[in-house]
């Protein structure tokens, strides 16, 4: 049985479709994995790809990618997965959603694997959402805007990482040089295509949660941007990181999250869903 304490990507045996039970999306999401090299632009500390490593995914094979695709969504909505692959707390398709094992967006088919599922989508299961998870560092990019013009167009919406504000905690917990304005910049450009929620993996490292200046920096940084945005998905470590730091990471109380949320609303007014 699928469980939200395991997120294979090969549990269906395909290379790029692959379900999970969500617990962010309440139901079973339909995961659309560009990067099956295990390769990504980020190394986030709490990541749970084992072997990841740097860089891009292969090129796409886009056939390949609608067959599976279609054929999962028959046997998701026609079929028996749901009976008997799916808790029955948690028979519900919710989304298909770009994730998987490294950034979507540095997909170089990135645009036209959206079209593809958009199209698909609206064939096979007119009116599922449809997501993109995405750490939001290459939406500058033209080819990355196309998609989001998109993938707005359909109604789809984007859950862009946003794990700390100051640029020295950022660059501890997602393994890359990271600038604040660079980040917001981006915010603003995915929030201005499609709707739009930042998600934020809030943690502890080395028994020490994030001081208060840490929550104040992510205040200033999402409070001119609230009114673009949907809202905030904060969540904590439900399952375990495969990454060399792993041993420095711990999940928080639901009260820590709890009373962080409740500082985001009221400094940014944005609502805040927390996922512990």
């Amino acid at each position: 049985m699928l469980s939200t304490d395991d997120h294979s990507r090969d549990s269906a045996g395909l290379r790029y479709v692959y379900p999970v039970v969500s617990r962010r999306a309440g139901g079973v999401s339909v995961g659309v994995n560009l990067n099956p090299n295990n390769a990504c632009n980020w190394a986030c500390v709490y990541c749970q790809v084992e072997g990841l490593s740097r860089g891009g995914p292969p090129p796409l094979d886009l056939e390949r990618l609608e067959r599976e695709l279609a054929g999962f969504l028959d046997a998701a909505l026609h079929g028996d997965f749901m009976r008997d692959h799916v808790p029955e707390s948690a028979r519900r398709l919710m989304d298909v959603a770009f994730s998987g094992n490294g950034e979507p967006t540095s997909a170089a088919e990135f645009a036209e694997a959206i079209d593809l599922v958009v199209g698909l989508v609206g064939r096979l299961a007119p009116g599922l959402t449809i997501r993109l998870i995405t750490n939001g560092s290459l939406v500058h990019r033209p080819v990355v805007q196309e998609g989001l013009r998109c993938l707005g167009a359909a109604g789809g919406e984007v859950w862009f990482k946003l794990d700390r504000a100051l640029a020295d905690e950022a660059a501890l917990v997602n393994g890359v040089p990271w600038s604040p304005e660079k980040a917001a910049r981006n915010l603003g450009l995915c929030a201005g295509l499609v709707r739009t929620w930042v998600q934020t993996c809030w943690f502890a490292v080395d028994g020490l949660a994030p001081p208060a200046a840490s929550q104040q920096a992510y205040c200033e940084l999402l409070r001119p941007l609230a009114p673009v945005l949907a809202g905030v998905h904060l969540y904590g470590l439900a399952r375990p990181s495969l990454q060399p730091a792993a041993a420095r990471l711990s999940a928080l109380p639901y009260e820590t999250l709890a009373a962080f949320a409740a500082r985001i609303e009221k400094e940014t007014g944005l609502r805040v869903n927390v996922s512990p």
